[in-house]
């Protein structure tokens, strides 16, 4: 059917002319009857073809030529109004769309468009440009709560990114309704948000920034791993390797016990999984402690200092808080002793020192007074109960003045740090105190818990304690090193033993320090908040991936570092490093004064040329005299790495060289001009 006969069939009907309002387009009204219409459009009939009769004949075969007409225009009709509706959609979606074509077309040109600035932060650039384009939409017109309720739905890292937008977003972003929806969708389960300044942001960031990683030193895969993440805990704050698993402890004083198992892997093989299944041990708890060696194979009881509700006395009524310490098998976690204190006497860290048979609980109370006692781990299995004696230790009793703020232990000595910054030193055997202080003349063997004192030039705030080497770090980021050096472990760049605290120049900052057995861990952070691994000493088993042969230096270590890394451990099998960010305790350190800066040996960028041009160079013909010593251009490779990792060069310098001897080393070795092997 043609254009033509299209418009008659939609033309307006007879009784428009009485009054009545036309119909709409496409709908059944307007349609003009078939028959009349197909009559109409057919035109004069032609005569009768030849052979065609009348009367009878003519009027059936005249009904027969009606009956198809109505068939074909019934079909038609169908198709019309199939197209009539497909019209009418096809119009009302061309006037959306030009309808929103409209209004983007406006915006562009009439200035719709959301203000991105707020009053506080001035106007926008470019607004004098713009004044004649329209008014803007401020984004400040919908309701805050509708803003923050958008914003609760971006993850941290952006709603952290949003907030360093301006400060009508930073003001937003930083609200303590957007951080209560988001603690509530990270973690479900938490009934309270603690305390703080800002509980709810606190808390939010602490479960989004918790994880306990580990690598393990030997078998195939040496890439780092996450534990299973309890559902419950509320971010990590201390966590401790034992033979076969690991405990942590999070911010709401919850203990929980990482088992390992054998697990399934995708591939159907059963393997064994390090820390994949958890349980709550128990709740309440402050600190907790194990065998202070650093082998794991001695640490068969975890001591927990927790609190508990007792009851009262008999005749009254309501119940005390009262401190204890619950003894567990760390193999099962079951609990095997208790011993509970008197209402008065709060602590807040137990540490141990000594051997089984021996073994000594040191309690540090909220007023700084330590507390001792000693039990028999060969007993503690025994179902027999027996009270023991807690004593005020020797450091409280001559130094009443002192206030202890934390301490360390390892089997033979323990290490104080006062409130002032001060550290006190306990050693209890003759070979320990000749490797830390390098003689004996003020050991006493009958005397063994009198403090030492340590000379150093400013205040201490952590500290690493190994068996027989120590580390410490002062108010401004300086590393000290003391102790046995048979290995490399103080990062000097040489073995030899230090008597006395000597500064690590080539290290600033760190955020922990770790000492082992026979070598030390540092993590540091970059300009860029990137995190590495340093390390030194003894690289036996894997325990310095990417350098088995040790370093005398602290060395750039082949690890990935979570980037809110904030503890580490190494055990004999594994390094394990920890994952917690809390906006309320950080380390804040100071700014090194001028006149003490005079006369080191760091090189700053920038800096100008070094304040001791002889020493440098004495220490260059030094260097040299070393490489040319070693026997092969192996051994002269290895040498210079360590002689890299001592000059007081920036991190990405050290990195850039290292990597340039590892591919000279390969080349000269026949590996070719790939990259380095992590292992060689």
């Amino acid at each position: 059917m043609g254009p033509g006969r299209r418009r008659q069939a939609f033309a307006p009907p007879a009784n428009l002319t009485r009054g009545v309002p036309p119909p709409l387009p496409g709908s059944w009204s307007g349609i003009t009857p078939l028959g009349e219409g197909s009559r109409r459009q057919r035109g004069p009939r032609g005569p009768p073809s030849p052979g065609r009769g009348h009367g009878v004949g003519k009027a059936a075969g005249t009904g027969a030529r009606e009956l198809s007409t109505r068939a074909q225009g019934a079909q038609r009709d169908e198709g019309r109004t199939r197209e009539g509706a497909v019209r009418m959609v096809r119009r009302n979606k061309g006037q959306k769309l030009q309808k929103f074509t409209w209004l983007c077309g406006q915006g562009q040109e009439e200035g719709l468009r959301v203000k991105r600035s707020c009053p506080s932060c001035g106007p926008e650039p470019g607004g004098e440009e713009k004044k004649g384009r329209g008014n803007p939409i401020s984004v400040q017109l919908f309701p805050p709560e509708l803003v923050e309720h958008i914003i609760s739905f971006l993850p941290v890292r952006d709603v952290v990114a949003l907030g360093q937008t301006c400060h009508y977003f930073h003001e937003v972003c930083d609200a303590e309704g957007v951080w209560r929806r988001i603690c509530r969708r990270l973690s479900p389960r938490l009934r309270e948000q603690g305390a703080g300044v800002r509980p709810w942001k606190r808390a939010a960031i602490l479960n989004y920034t918790k994880g306990l990683y580990f690598q393990a030193f030997g078998g195939r895969r040496r890439c780092l791993s996450k534990s299973v993440a309890p559902l419950l805990a509320h971010g990590y704050r201390r966590f401790l390797p034992t033979k076969d698993h690991v405990f942590i402890l999070d911010y709401a004083g919850t203990l929980f016990f990482l088992k390992n198992a054998l697990v399934s892997s995708t591939l159907g093989q059963i393997q064994w999984k390090r820390a994949c299944r958890y349980v709550v041990l128990c709740r309440g708890a402050k600190d907790f402690a194990s065998d202070p060696r650093c082998d794991t194979v001695y640490r068969k009881y975890l001591y927990v200092l927790a609190t508990r509700e007792q009851l009262g006395v008999v005749g009254s009524t309501g119940s005390r808080a009262c401190d204890c310490v619950e003894v567990y098998l760390q193999s099962s976690g079951q609990r095997v002793f208790k011993m509970t204190f008197h209402h008065s006497m709060s602590f807040k860290q137990i540490v141990l020192v000594g051997q089984e048979t021996q073994r000594a609980l040191l309690l540090l109370t909220e007023e700084g007074k330590i507390y001792s006692l000693v039990v028999d781990e060969t007993q503690l299995d025994q179902p027999r109960s027996y009270t023991v004696q807690l004593a005020l230790r020797k450091v409280s009793r001559c130094l009443p003045h002192l206030r202890v703020a934390c301490m360390a232990s390892n089997q033979s000595s323990t290490l104080y740090i006062t409130d002032q910054g001060g550290v006190y030193f306990e050693v209890h055997t003759p070979g320990v105190y000749r490797d830390l202080f390098g003689t004996l003349q003020a050991f006493d063997p009958l005397d063994q818990q009198m403090p030492l004192a340590l000379s150093l030039p400013a205040k201490i705030l952590f500290c690493a304690l190994g068996y027989n080497h120590l580390g410490l770090v002062d108010e401004f980021g300086r590393i000290f090193m003391q102790g046995n050096n048979r290995y490399g472990q103080l990062g000097t760049g040489d073995k030899m033993d230090r008597g006395e605290p000597t500064q690590v120049h080539y290290l600033q900052r760190p955020i922990a320090l770790w000492c082992g057995l026979n070598h030390s861990l540092v993590l540091s952070q970059g300009s860029d908040f990137s995190k590495e691994l340093l390390g030194c000493g003894c690289g036996a088993g894997g325990r310095l991936p990417g350098w088995p042969k040790g370093s005398a230096s602290f060395v750039k270590l082949h690890v990935k570092v979570p980037l809110c890394a904030c503890s580490l451990c190494s055990t004999r099998e594994c390094l394990y490093m920890l994952s917690s960010h809390d906006i309320e305790h950080h380390l804040a350190y100071r700014d090194l004064p001028a006149s003490r800066v005079v006369g080191t040996p760091e090189l700053s960028l920038g800096a100008g040329p070094p304040q001791d041009p002889g020493g440098a160079a004495r220490a260059c013909e030094e260097y040299l005299s070393q490489i040319h010593s070693c026997p092969t251009l192996q051994d002269r490779m290895e040498k210079m790495k360590e002689i890299v990792g001592w000059m007081p060069l920036m991190a990405a310098q050290k990195d850039f060289f290292w990597e340039a001897l590892d591919m000279l080393q390969g080349a000269a070795g026949g590996v070719g001009p790939g990259p380095p092997d992590p292992e060689s």
